[in-house]
C-alpha cells in the first residue's frame, strides 16, 4: 500500500503532527528530561523509553499494554539504526549529509523514505504506523544527541573567552 504522508514540528517544539490529506492523523510527542516519546498514528498508540547512558536502546511498547514489542539500536556515528520488532527487522539509514533524507528499509522489499527539517514528507509502500513513528522517532533522537554534543563542545570554549 503506497502512503503519502506530511509532518511538522516548530523549532522549539516537542511534537511532531502527521498529516494525510490535510487532516491530522498521528503525534509523536517527545519528552527529553525522561528520554521517551509517546506516539500515536492511524489508532494505534506506542510508547519509546530511552535505557543506558553510552550505548543506548530505545524499547517500543504498546500503549495500551505497555508491553515490549520492538527495539531500536543506535550507530556510534549517528547515521544508521537497527530497528528490531515481533514480526520483522529493519534498518534506518540517512541518505545525505545534511540528515534531510532517511529511509527505513529491510531485504523483503520494505521503504519508508522520510524528508525534511522542521516539517517534511513520508513516501512509505507500507501504512505500519510503529514503523512510520519509528522514522520520525530516531531522526529526533539523533538532533537532540546532536544538540547535546554541541553543547558540551562549546560551553567549556565559551566560557575560556575572557571579553
Amino acid at each position: 500500500m503506497q502512503t503519502n504522508l506530511k509532518w511538522k514540528k516548530g523549532l522549539f517544539s516537542n511534537c511532531y503532527s502527521i498529516y494525510s490529506n490535510g487532516q491530522i492523523i498521528g503525534k509523536l510527542n517527545d519528552n527529553s528530561f525522561t528520554q521517551s516519546a509517546n506516539g500515536e498514528l492511524n489508532g494505534k498508540r506506542y510508547n519509546f523509553k530511552t535505557k543506558g547512558f553510552i550505548k543506548q536502546k530505545t524499547q517500543i511498547l504498546e500503549a495500551s499494554s505497555n508491553k515490549v514489542i520492538g527495539e531500536i539500536t543506535f550507530d556510534n556515528w549517528m547515521t544508521k539504526a537497527d530497528i528490531t520488532l515481533l514480526d520483522k527487522k529493519a534498518k534506518l539509514k540517512y541518505d545525505n549529509l545534511w540528515n534531510t533524507k532517511w529511509r527505513i528499509f529491510n531485504s523483503e522489499g520494505l521503504e519508508i523514505k522520510f524528508s525534511g527539517c522542521s516539517n517534511g514528507q513520508i513516501d512509505s509502500n507500507t501504512d505500519d504506523p510503529l514503523l512510520l513513528l519509528s522514522g520520525l522517532f530516531v531522526s529526533n533522537y539523533y538532533m537532540q544527541m546532536t544538540v547535546i554534543i554541541l553543547v558540551a563542545i562549546f560551553i567549556p570554549i565559551w566560557t575560556t573567552i575572557s571579553f
